[in-house]
């Protein structure tokens, strides 16, 4: 992998990814590329056909024929390649702070810097809308949530919030 030039590492669900690649063989007889020749040759047109061809026909659990489905399809977000990802991951951040929420990136940096900071064992592994920061688990999330606004939200999960924290009803609220 090349030298980095950015400050983000490889979001968990890409091991995920290429854990359940690499398991395919042995838990349903057929590598990736075998299930995508079946379906690109006798499977339906569209995902949502495809994914239930999958389950009906081979017996396929609802991730796996999903994730089949979508891959045949080009419409597979993760691929399970790191490199991937991780151009993905810049791009991402680019696009969540463009436009109006430019002006948002130097505070955006600066709490990325903070969060990182924290212990040389976090980790940033961006999404399309949040940043997500990493130990074992996520403890922090960067938002650029409006044009004027970053929302730092903390996994505290018992921590009754008081002073200038605000209960958002946790991460997805």
């Amino acid at each position: 992998m090349p030298q980095a030039t950015h400050p983000y590492s490889v979001h968990p669900s890409v091991q995920y990814v290429r854990n359940w690649i690499n398991e395919l063989p042995r838990k349903t007889g057929r590598s990736l590329d075998e299930w995508l020749r079946l379906v690109e040759e006798q499977g339906p047109a569209t995902a949502k056909e495809r994914t239930a061809w999958l389950k009906s026909e081979h017996g396929l659990g609802t991730n796996s024929a999903q994730w089949i489905a979508e891959t045949s399809l080009g419409t597979m977000e993760e691929t399970g390649d790191a490199d991937h990802y991780l151009r993905r991951a810049v791009e991402y951040v680019d696009a969540m702070l463009a436009g109006r929420k430019a002006a948002l990136r130097p505070l955006y940096d600066a709490l990325l810097k903070l969060g990182l900071a924290t212990g040389p064992d976090v980790k940033a592994c961006p999404c399309s809308t949040i940043v997500p920061l990493y130990r074992n688990h996520v403890f922090a999330q960067i938002k650029p949530t409006t044009a004027t606004r970053i929302d730092l939200g903390f996994a505290l999960k018992d921590t009754p919030a008081t002073g200038r924290l605000i209960d958002t009803g946790g991460f997805g609220g």
